[in-house]
């Protein structure tokens, strides 16, 4: 007697099987934790949307003159962004130019060469030392690195390099050099950390590889660990960027505030943060206010902007190692 085959019942689809996905807590935490993810959006589009809108006057008024002007006034009532935005960025390519060498290269002794002892107890230090409120390192800077560089380090640089413009003119000890070394000192930690974490990821196996083909230790470390461990270092020097891009009680302390453009980096400037900081208490009107927003928006898009070229040369460097390879 021929017996049927059992047949399997249809899948369940609609409400009910909504329901019974989220009995099985599968469907609930996606859900969950898919608002988590979705917030960091809305927060984005957020603070995009209320910096421009409270930046409608200066728009209105000077459109993109508002970025190329290096006239900022406000008794007269004309704003322009220039010499902050290249404030801005002089000071934080200067803290990158100190602080990257400094510390990949103490990521990779604490990670590859230290004694596990001494690697512990530096690290914590570093891991201290990325806590500290930026306002002690402003009050830091005054009483000990603007005499220094003001009695030693910039008129050296000025007796060796004097004929550099960037280097010409008189000392001051405030000015666009020094506060770009205490951008440097501040972001120093982040990326010694997480280098160090990055490196301390890469697998024995690729250690052990380069040495029993013959390489030594170092060559072992620089040939083999840190390409391996290249997209953390990036991320590490991306994230100090982004911190010296928007510090601001340190860089107010010791940058000058002078909302001028100059070529010396002994001259005083001014930060996008600073003069944020310094003057939005004390705006007076709706279009020196607005202008102080929109100059906070200026930030928001050049971050933006300066995270987005770093994407694209970590995607572009990853592809030209996996060609390579």
């Amino acid at each position: 007697m021929a017996t049927s085959a059992p047949t399997s019942a249809p899948p369940r689809t609609g409400a009910r099987a909504l329901v019974l996905r989220l009995r099985s807590g599968d469907e609930l935490a996606r859900l969950i934790t898919l608002a988590f993810a979705s917030s960091i959006l809305l927060v984005t589009v957020g603070l995009v949307y209320q910096l421009w809108a409270t930046s409608a006057l200066p728009r209105h008024k000077f459109g993109f003159g508002f970025l190329t002007s290096s006239l900022w006034n406000p008794v007269s009532g004309q704003f322009g962004a220039l010499p902050f935005i290249y404030g801005t960025v002089i000071t934080s390519v200067i803290a990158l130019l100190i602080a990257v060498p400094l510390g990949v290269g103490a990521a990779i002794f604490l990670s590859e060469l230290a004694p596990p002892r001494i690697s512990g107890t530096f690290t914590f230090f570093i891991e201290l030392l990325a806590a500290v409120p930026s306002v002690i390192y402003g009050l830091l800077a005054i009483f000990t690195l603007v005499p220094l560089m003001r009695d030693y380090v910039e008129p050296f640089l000025k007796k060796t390099l004097g004929d550099l413009p960037i280097f010409a003119g008189p000392v001051f000890g405030f000015g666009y050099l020094t506060a770009g070394v205490i951008l440097a000192i501040m972001t120093l930690p982040f990326i010694i950390s997480i280098s160090r974490e990055a490196l301390l990821e890469v697998p024995t196996e690729q250690r052990e590889a380069a040495l029993a083909l013959g390489a030594t230790r170092w060559e072992s470390t620089w040939q083999a660990v840190v390409p391996y461990a290249r997209l953390g270092i990036f991320g590490s020097i991306f994230l100090a960027l982004a911190r010296a891009l928007g510090e601001t009680m340190a860089v107010t302390m010791v940058i000058g505030n002078d909302p001028s453009i100059h070529a010396s980096l002994f001259a005083p400037g001014y930060t996008i943060a600073a003069v944020i900081a310094n003057e939005f208490s004390e705006a007076t009107g709706d279009l020196y206010l607005q202008s102080l927003v929109e100059l906070g928006l200026v930030l928001f898009l050049l971050t933006i902007v300066i995270n987005a070229m770093a994407r694209l040369l970590i995607i572009a460097t990853t592809r030209r190692g996996s060609a390579q390879s």
